[in-house]
């Protein structure tokens, strides 16, 4: 499972990177993954998006949640997802 979290975060990464944005994978001592992103044109807006699978099944449900746990988009369309994130991390003007 770890592994397919850390490629959804780093399929993200990539998107967010294409929208301007900076972004890398971070992982705690704890093993706990998620994409620390931040406005490079105003640095106070950031945000960390985990991923996370819906069922322990054969064919999870993957999903990129905001920091507060809430879903935001499913995890197949990472430029969806950026897309999302790139919007709320807009400065005024951007």
């Amino acid at each position: 499972m770890g592994d397919d979290n850390f490629e959804h975060l780093k399929r993200l990464v990539s998107e967010l990177d294409a929208h301007g944005l900076l972004a890398r994978v971070v992982q705690t001592q704890g093993g706990r993954m998620f994409a620390r992103v931040i406005n490079p044109n105003a640095t106070s807006l950031s945000e960390n998006v985990t991923c996370r699978s819906t069922s322990a099944s054969d064919a999870p449900d993957w999903w990129y949640c905001w920091s507060w746990g809430e879903r935001m988009h499913k995890a197949d369309d990472p430029a969806g997802a950026a897309t999302k994130v790139a919007r709320v991390l807009a400065a005024v003007g951007e």
